[in-house]
């Protein structure tokens, strides 16, 4: 069943986060307080949503010179193929240059409010949310072409140090894959 993103308010704070990527090597929110922004994706491996944009978003985001990593929250006891293996082979298929966090405890999918995968929270360079939103308008099945052209343009305005007009139309996917 899919979900949408549940629009957390523009100009909160990111949540102070510190995770390992797939090499052990560890990210934290504090790395990237030197700006132009932040580009936070909750992904993983097995959900339609996310292999319908994977390969899109990593040309897009080849493109654009934000930093960005990709954090997997599922259950990857419930989801094998959102263990680290899983990702790692997304991430080389679809092309992400970027890194690909493990969030084992789940508390940081929390702190950030992530409902589905793929959700995009992009913040300025004073890491404050400046978009949560879609992609683009496209998801599987629809007919709609993959463009990126809606986070394309949000993070263009961030970079640009400008606000990201309104209304942001919510992400939609699969849910999170909380433990219980």
């Amino acid at each position: 069943m899919s979900v949408q993103s549940l629009m957390v308010p523009v100009g909160t704070p990111a949540p102070d986060f510190a995770l390992p990527d797939l090499d052990g090597h560890t990210h934290a929110r504090a790395d990237y307080t030197a700006g132009p922004g932040l580009l936070v994706i909750f992904a993983c491996n097995h959900c339609p949503y996310v292999r319908h944009i994977e390969s899109k978003l990593g040309e897009v985001l080849g493109t654009l010179t934000i930093p960005t990593i990709a954090v997997c929250t599922n259950d990857a006891d419930a989801y094998p193929d959102d263990a680290p293996e899983g990702l790692r082979a997304q991430a080389d298929r679809a092309g992400w240059k970027f890194p690909y966090l493990i969030d084992e405890s789940q508390q940081v999918g929390r702190a950030f409010s992530a409902a589905c995968t793929p959700d995009f929270f992009l913040y300025d360079a004073r890491l404050e949310l400046a978009y949560r939103g879609a992609f683009d308008e496209s998801t599987p099945g629809n007919g709609k072409l993959v463009t990126g052209n809606e986070l394309r343009a949000a993070i263009e305005n961030v970079l640009a140090r400008t606000p990201v007009p309104e209304p942001h139309r919510p992400s939609m996917g699969c849910s999170i894959k909380w433990r219980a």
